[in-house]
């Protein structure tokens, strides 16, 4: 048996989530290979030949899958899966534009957001958002998996694997990015942060949210948010934590102002020590906080800042 992950990478180093997704691809047993593909890639490379229990990474150096182009990737793995019983991604946009291509091309279903791997054909995935867990047995002679990074530790980086360049698949030319806009921010970005400091709609405005960061700033912390402070316009969306948003499981995960809707729950609640600031008693972010602090955040935020 051979897990195929599909990294997600910059060129220089692997993005959060592909060492998440290699640790559950080495529980479905048989080898874990790493696929890299685009230009300039070394140091992804050897960033993912250094991850424990990698067997191999493949190496597809072309320029078509330097935009992450969904289609490219999709031809390319089905090229390749058919030498695999499994096929994994982490659980990010690029995942989970990339898996359902594949799937879809294997006609096989995909089995998205595991959380364990209990035997090679059998996986465990949160569903009714993450409130219940549903335990799946595929018989498809290719498993189309999608990792939760919050499920799985990331292995060290003790490992020597070897590097191996393959052929580059077409270039589909079904689609093509004319721009990007990439949020360039000081802090630790969110999905992978040790700390994360997030802000809800009791914050009021997007001037206030910057209370957070000083806050943020203090503690080496990431920003985040709820979906009702992002609808509001007081942060971009990337800074979105819930089921429709961003997955976190930092050491500290503190919520201001954030009633803690079950969306928002989804997202957070598997944060090791989770520190809720709300100045209504009954709001719903209590039941899961470890800590919980009743009054204005306007008050509290400043004097915390400053004590820290």
């Amino acid at each position: 048996m051979t897990a195929l992950v599909i990294a997600e990478h910059d060129g220089t180093g692997l993005k959060g989530g592909t060492a998440n997704a290699v640790a559950a691809a080495v529980k479905m047993g048989g080898e874990a290979h790493v696929l890299i593909a685009g230009t300039n890639a070394k140091g992804a490379a050897e960033a993912a030949a250094k991850l424990a229990g990698v067997a191999k990474v493949l190496v597809a150096e072309a320029a078509h899958y330097d935009d992450g182009s969904p289609e490219n990737y999709a031809a390319l793995v089905t090229s390749l899966a058919k030498s695999c019983s499994h096929v994994v991604a982490p659980a990010s946009a690029f995942g989970k534009s990339v898996a359902p291509r594949i799937a879809a091309l294997l006609d096989v279903a995909q089995i998205s957001e595991i959380t364990a791997v209990e035997s090679p054909d059998t996986f465990v995935r949160p569903i009714y958002a993450g409130n219940a867990f549903a335990t799946v047995q595929s018989a498809d002679p290719v498993k189309v998996v999608t990792v939760r990074a919050t499920g799985f530790d990331a292995p060290a980086s003790t490992g020597n694997a070897p590097i191996e360049s393959i052929a580059a698949g077409p270039d589909k030319g079904q689609s093509k990015v004319l721009s990007r806009e990439l949020t360039k921010s000081a802090r630790p970005e969110l999905g992978g942060a040790r700390r994360v400091v997030s802000g809800g709609r009791g914050l009021g405005s997007a001037e206030n949210f910057k209370m957070l960061e000083a806050l943020a700033d203090k503690l080496g912390a990431a920003i985040g948010a709820s979906r009702a402070a992002v609808d509001s316009g007081y942060v971009p969306n990337d800074y979105q934590v819930g089921q429709t948003g961003k997955i976190v499981a930092p050491e500290l995960y503190i919520a201001i102002g954030i009633s803690g809707a079950i969306q928002h729950l989804a997202g957070m609640k598997d944060s090791k020590v989770i520190v809720a600031i709300n100045k209504d008693p009954e709001a719903p972010i209590f039941q899961v906080a470890d800590y919980g602090l009743v009054g204005d955040l306007f008050q509290v935020i400043p004097e915390l800042t400053q004590k820290i």
